[in-house]
């Protein structure tokens, strides 16, 4: 009988051994959260292959209690996943956005696991729609998502050595969105737990900026103003700002889903005093610029230093210390490609790791895939290109195989994995 081990550092862990560890399998069984990564991938993604093994679900102790899988109503929550037929790698990520540990099964779990590869995904230690309650001074919520990753990497490869007899060969850092800004700042900062890592659509945070306060504010001021009148004016000012020229198309979908939950949670993490007394730190929801606490009118620039230095804690700085491969859709209409994406690569230039870097802008993909089906023919799916990325992080770090240089990987017009390989 294959026996449960034991989590270093776990606070409570549940353990079980599994016909199948995929979501074809976990689904049934009861071993995932489907909403956790419902949208998030577009629906022609092929059905995994069957992967039985031993998944091992736990949290470590945290101050908060914002995540309430299990019963427990406790953060800093995870999962390990151990195939039977193991390659000797390790795969570790963190969950996109708000979403929670299971997040990433269906993208990156299924595939991975498929492939031979320990598997381990971090909640980041808070999660949902008031993840900003987290911690006690301004910044600590995003600042406690960089410790919360490392600490599951350290436990996972321990976790490895203690169910296989044996260390990870190989260790890599990915994740999407949130879990690809976490990738980058892994391999800036904790270098020596990884052989490198493939962001995807990875935002970045500069205390001088860009990050997600320069440019939704924008968007949510002139907005409105441009789907009520199409105003040239309004349009001009939204292009300025960040959004994608052709994007157009996803902006009314984005902004009732995404721009103002996001500028509103986010701003409250680094500066909870906006929106004024007798008001809530996450301001009021769609408040139109001139109202009170309307993030609409939000001036990152022009806020105390106390903010910049909040934001300074979760700053990147391009120094890689190991192999990173960075793809990023040019119709991301919620992280723009050019401040996240081109501006961080630009940022590992300045730093002199450029050696270590590739970025690869995805020609009509979106920051979601299930967006595709929405749009069909209108988006590319990302995943295929993530795929071939990771692929080609293997051959770079196991073979010494240089991946293609940094380019806009272009597109047809239609939807076809073949296209977009970055090979």
């Amino acid at each position: 009988m294959t026996k449960v081990v034991t989590v270093p550092g776990a606070e409570r862990q549940r353990g079980a051994v599994l016909d199948d560890l995929t979501t074809r399998g976990t689904v049934a069984s009861g071993h995932t959260v489907t909403e956790d990564w419902a949208y998030l991938h577009a629906s022609a993604t092929p059905p995994p292959e069957r992967v039985p093994g031993v998944q091992l679900d736990g949290c470590f102790k945290s101050g908060s209690q914002l995540n309430p899988h299990h019963g427990w109503h406790r953060d800093a929550q995870f999962v390990i996943r151990l195939p039977d037929e193991w390659n000797g790698g390790l795969v570790v990520t963190a969950a996109p956005g708000i979403r929670r540990q299971y997040a990433a099964d269906r993208l990156i779990g299924d595939w991975v696991l498929a492939r031979g590869y320990a598997y381990a995904a971090s909640d980041k230690g808070n999660s949902g729609p008031h993840f900003h309650t987290a911690g006690r001074a301004p910044g600590d919520a995003v600042a406690q998502w960089g410790y919360r990753m490392r600490e599951l990497a350290l436990a996972a490869r321990e976790t490895v050595r203690r169910h296989y007899g044996a260390e990870p060969r190989r260790c890599y850092a990915t994740g999407l969105s949130n879990g690809g800004y976490l990738t980058r700042l892994q391999l800036e900062r904790h270098p020596d737990l990884y052989d490198g890592g493939v962001d995807w659509s990875g935002p970045l945070w500069l205390a001088e900026g860009p990050n997600l306060l320069t440019h939704l504010p924008a968007w949510l001021a002139h907005y409105p103003r441009y789907r009520d009148s199409g105003d040239p004016d309004a349009h001009a000012r939204l292009l300025e700002a960040g959004l994608p020229a052709g994007s157009e198309f996803l902006w009314e979908v984005h902004h009732r889903t995404y721009w103002d939950f996001t500028q509103r949670t986010y701003r409250a993490v680094f500066d909870p005093d906006h929106p004024g007394p007798g008001l809530p730190p996450e301001g009021l929801a769609f408040a139109r610029p001139g109202e009170p606490g309307a993030d609409a009118d939000y001036d990152y620039a022009a806020r105390p230093l106390a903010v910049h230095d909040a934001v300074s804690r979760v700053s990147l700085t391009g120094a890689l210390g190991r192999p990173l491969l960075s793809l990023h859709g040019t119709l991301d209409a919620l992280l723009p490609i050019g401040p996240h994406s081109d501006r961080y690569a630009a940022l590992v230039t300045e730093a002199g790791r450029g050696h270590l870097h590739r970025q690869y802008r995805i020609e009509g993909g979106n920051h979601v895939d299930g967006f595709c089906d929405v749009f069909p023919g209108r988006l590319r799916p990302m995943l295929p290109a993530y795929r071939a990325a990771f692929e080609a992080l293997e051959a770079w770090v196991e073979r010494g195989v240089e991946p293609p240089d940094s380019r806009t990987v272009v597109w047809g017009g239609e939807v076809d994995g073949a296209d977009v390989l970055i090979r």
